[in-house]
C-alpha cells in the first residue's frame, strides 16, 4: 500500500507545472510561492520583466503568472514580447490585476494574456486557475498523453506507442519528439530547436540537431512513420503526422 501511495505521488509531481511569479511586491510574492509549492508545484519568483526574462531564458516555466501594474516594463508590455519570441510564444499567461474593466480585460487578451485573476484573490482561486489555464493550453490529454497520427506519447510514464507496442529512443529524442508532437505542422529552424529541447543555455552546434534527427527517424521506422518528421529545406523541421 505504502509503495502504492508513493508511485501516485511520483505521477502527481511528475505532471504538476513549474510556474513563473512575476511581480514587484515581495509579499504576493511570496504568497504565491508558498501557496503553488504547498501544492506540490514548481515555483520560481521574478520582481520585475528583466529578472523575469533571464529566469525565462535559464528555465522555461510551463505558465507565467504575471503582474500588469509593474515599474518600468509592465506586465501588458513583457506579456506582448513573450507572444513575439518564437521561444516563448507559446507559454500560457495568466495576469494578476486590479483592473476590471472591459476595455481592459480587451487589451489584455489582445496582447496575449490566457486568462485573469483579479486582486486580491485566494489560494484556492489561484490553483483553480492555473490549473484550468493548463488544461486548455496543454496538448496531453486528462491522462498525460499526446497524440498525433499513429502516435501515441505518454508523458507520464515518458513512452512513446505504436499500437500499443513501445519504440525504444534515448532521452533527447523523446523530448525532441514531445516538443514535435505538441507543435504539429509548425517548421522550426535547427536554432529554434536548439532552445527547446536543449535549452537557451546550451552552447551547442546546430548540427547536434541533425544527429538527433536521424536517430530519431530511426527509432520512428519499426512503426513506419519517420516520414512524420519532415525535412524543411533552407530552414529546419517540421512535424506532420499523415492524415
Amino acid at each position: 500500500m505504502g509503495q502504492m501511495a508513493a508511485t501516485a505521488d511520483s505521477v502527481l509531481t511528475q505532471k504538476q507545472p513549474r510556474v513563473l511569479v512575476v511581480d514587484d511586491e515581495s509579499a504576493i510574492r511570496d504568497m504565491i510561492t508558498f501557496a503553488l509549492q504547498r501544492a506540490g508545484m514548481e515555483c520560481h519568483a521574478a520582481a520585475d520583466a528583466q529578472e523575469a526574462l533571464l529566469a525565462i531564458s535559464e528555465n522555461r516555466p510551463d505558465l507565467v503568472l504575471m503582474d500588469w501594474m509593474m515599474p518600468g516594463v509592465s506586465g501588458l508590455e513583457l506579456t506582448r514580447r513573450l507572444r513575439k519570441d518564437p521561444f516563448t510564444a507559446d507559454i500560457p499567461i495568466i495576469m494578476l490585476t486590479a483592473k476590471v474593466t472591459e476595455d481592459d480585460k480587451v487589451t489584455g487578451l489582445e496582447a496575449g494574456t490566457d486568462d485573469y485573476i483579479i486582486k486580491p484573490f485566494s489560494p484556492r482561486e489561484l490553483m483553480a486557475r492555473i490549473r484550468a489555464v493548463i488544461r486548455r493550453t496543454s496538448p496531453a490529454d486528462e491522462d498525460g498523453q499526446i497524440r498525433q497520427g499513429d502516435l501515441t506519447l505518454d508523458t507520464v510514464s515518458r513512452r512513446v506507442l505504436h499500437d500499443n507496442q513501445e519504440l525504444h529512443m534515448g532521452p533527447t529524442e523523446y523530448r525532441m519528439l514531445e516538443f514535435f508532437m505538441s507543435h504539429p505542422g509548425r517548421a522550426y529552424s535547427r536554432n529554434q530547436l536548439l532552445d527547446h529541447v536543449w535549452g537557451a543555455n546550451a552552447y551547442l552546434e546546430e548540427r547536434t540537431v541533425d544527429v538527433h534527427i536521424r536517430r530519431l527517424r530511426k527509432a520512428l521506422e519499426p512503426a513506419g512513420v519517420s516520414a512524420y518528421l519532415q525535412t524543411v529545406r533552407g530552414h529546419g523541421y517540421r512535424f506532420m503526422a499523415e492524415n
